[in-house]
């Protein structure tokens, strides 16, 4: 079996989820009332409603901070996956 590299797994999810991401920035900035009524719904009738930022609540540095703890989190959460994989497979 294939042993995986920690730091690539790690690496790969980080991207993956840092693309996921932007990609959900972009469509809650498009579309901020379908964003949150997809939401209620996803979360059985449960009202996002009260959460939606003011106008003018999206910020950059907001973004780029959450996707950096995002990144990071993802990235460690890989390398430990790979650790864990290789572990299992001997």
């Amino acid at each position: 079996m294939n042993k995986l590299n920690p730091w690539r797994t790690g690496a790969a999810l980080a991207v993956t989820v840092a693309i996921g991401y932007v990609i959900c920035a972009l469509i809650f900035v498009a579309f901020p009332d379908a964003s949150v009524a997809f939401l209620n719904t996803l979360f059985h009738g449960l009202d996002f409603r009260r959460l939606q930022p003011a106008a003018g609540g999206f910020s950059l540095a907001g973004f780029g901070a959450v996707a950096l703890v995002m990144g990071a989190w993802a990235f460690v959460i890989g390398a430990i996956f790979a650790v864990v994989s290789n572990l299992g497979g001997r």
